[in-house]
Parts: C-alpha cells; structure tokens; sequence
C-alpha cells in the first residue's frame, strides 16, 4: 500500500538519508509549517518532497527524491499529485519546479505536464531548468 502524508519529527533520520541540503532548523520548519511530505510503501518512507513560497505567493518544489529501491514505480508522479492536489486544495493556481539540464529530472517533469518557463545560470553549475504547470 502506498500513502503519503506530511513530514513530522519522526522522519528526521530518514529524511536526511536522501535530502543532505537542508539546514536542521529548516527541517523544524517544514513540520511547523507542513511544507513537506514522506511518501509510504507498507509503512516504509520511500521519498519525500519538501517546497517554499516563490515570491512568497506561488509553491515551488524544491526537491523531490525517492529512494534508490523504489524509483521508476510511480513515487514520484504520486509525491507530485499529491502535492498539486494540496495546493490545489489551497487555491493556488500556478505551480513551480526546476532542476539541473544535466539531469534527467526534466524529462520527468515534462511527462506529468510541467512546462519550460525560464532559466538561472551560474558559474557553478548546469542551468536551472524552471518549470510551471498551471492548476485546473
């Protein structure tokens, strides 16, 4: 069975298994305020996705990660249903995401019905693909 509710304390040790960017005290955070989600098989945490306020008014998904074990399964595209429903729920109509051109994230974001919107270049790193999909 496969379920997905928000983050909570209790996912710390797992969370951090699979997201090695975020500061601790934003992980207090997103339990406070329920800016995450850990997605269960059989009441085992299989991926997680965690989002912001763009501009303070537009949700932006900041990461979405599934385990090694459980990727090209479906996690994915349910973390990101769910997450639209909520902020469907919520009144939102406009969606954000992104991701690196060197990897094969895009492509996934393409296939649920996300669209090119822009990019971000910094000497560091491959651009940042933005992608939008607007709510129905």
């Amino acid at each position: 069975m496969i379920s997905v509710r928000y983050l909570n304390d209790d996912d710390k040790k797992f969370w951090y298994s699979l997201d090695r960017h975020l500061p601790e005290a934003e992980f207090d955070n997103k339990v406070r305020t329920k800016t995450g989600y850990v997605i269960l098989s059989d009441g085992n945490p299989a991926g997680l996705l965690r989002y912001n306020l763009f501009w303070d008014n537009t949700p932006f998904c900041t990461m979405l990660f599934v385990a090694e074990k459980y990727r090209g399964r479906g996690f994915g595209t349910r973390l990101m249903e769910h997450w639209e429903n909520d902020m469907r729920s919520r009144g939102y109509n406009l969606l954000l995401t992104s991701t690196q051109s060197d990897e094969t994230a895009q492509h996934f974001y393409r296939r649920i019905g996300y669209t090119d919107c822009g990019c971000l270049l910094l000497d560091s790193q491959a651009a940042e693909i933005f992608l939008s999909k607007a709510l129905k």
